[in-house]
């Protein structure tokens, strides 16, 4: 069925095909209206698919057309409107959803939405910045205290087991991403000397004095003494110890979190404090 024949007696579109010279189809013209079938099932896919894509911008470009941005209770909004660009009212309400792809729509008052104001919405995001510090204050257990830029944060804790008894502090340190644990057996003491040991192993390993610090403990006991001016009756000395070392700090707060309550760093110190106890 197939011939031998010379490159020389090829056309132009057969020589463009390697290998194509070995081989003689004997229908050239069969093969050349192939070719030329395939060029152009190329070309109408081609604009098949430009026209779906224009479609599709043209119909996104009609729904846009059909929606204003405004604002209700603070947000950005879609409104619904005419082809004059005015709100499609009924019953004195207007229809709007929050996003264009989505499927539902809300009808509300008419007088609720309103022009977007950039100082209302720059209100909104400070507000918001605010309340994002107090979410991480809260997570680490306490609601009022911010952390200033690069702040120490500190959590510490003791433990014993008779109390008095054999005795642990656990202390978790963390700076940006930089964190630090210790666990370390004190001998025998109480819980109240436990708790105070590890704030005073705290503060005298944090060396840099002159930026934040921001202390943890679950003690009342500790926080009464070192922050709401409670006078000790025992422990004197070890009070008076920590007191000094808190003078050398710029900006120390010793703050109350609460015990097993599920803040993970609190909870590490815990552990790190029953570890030290069971044994040196």
């Amino acid at each position: 069925m197939f011939k031998i024949r010379n490159s020389s007696s090829l056309t132009r579109q057969e020589q463009r095909l390697p290998g194509l010279e070995h081989w003689d189809f004997g229908h050239s013209n069969l093969f050349r209206i192939s070719i030329f079938g395939f060029r152009i099932f190329l070309r109408t896919s081609c604009l098949v698919g430009l026209r779906r894509s224009f479609a599709m911008e043209n119909q996104d470009m009609k729904d846009r057309l059909g929606w204003k941005r405004m604002m209700f209770k603070g947000q950005k909004v879609w409104l619904r409107v005419d082809d004059d660009q005015r709100p499609v009212v009924r019953d004195n309400k207007v229809l709007i959803k929050y996003q264009l792809e989505q499927d539902y729509e809300y009808w509300v008052r008419e007088k609720a939405v309103e022009p977007i104001d950039p100082a209302r919405l720059k209100k909104k995001a400070r507000r918001k910045n605010r309340a994002h510090d107090s979410s991480l204050a809260r997570k680490a257990g306490h609601p009022h205290d911010p952390f200033p830029p690069k702040t120490i944060v500190a959590y510490t804790d003791g433990a014993s087991s008779g109390n008095p008894g054999p005795a642990g502090i656990g202390i978790l340190l963390r700076f940006g991403s930089h964190e630090k644990e210790i666990s370390k057996h004190i001998g025998i003491a109480t819980n109240n000397v436990a708790e105070l040991m590890a704030i005073k192993t705290a503060l005298k390993t944090i060396r840099t004095t002159q930026i934040p610090v921001r202390l943890y403990t679950d003690s009342q006991y500790c926080l009464g003494l070192l922050s709401l001016g409670w006078k000790p009756k025992r422990n004197e000395k070890l009070v008076a110890a920590i007191k000094k070392l808190m003078e050398g700090f710029k900006d120390l707060k010793i703050l109350k979190v609460k015990a097993h309550a599920g803040i993970d760093d609190n909870e590490r110190a815990d552990r790190l404090a029953q570890e030290a106890a069971s044994g040196p």
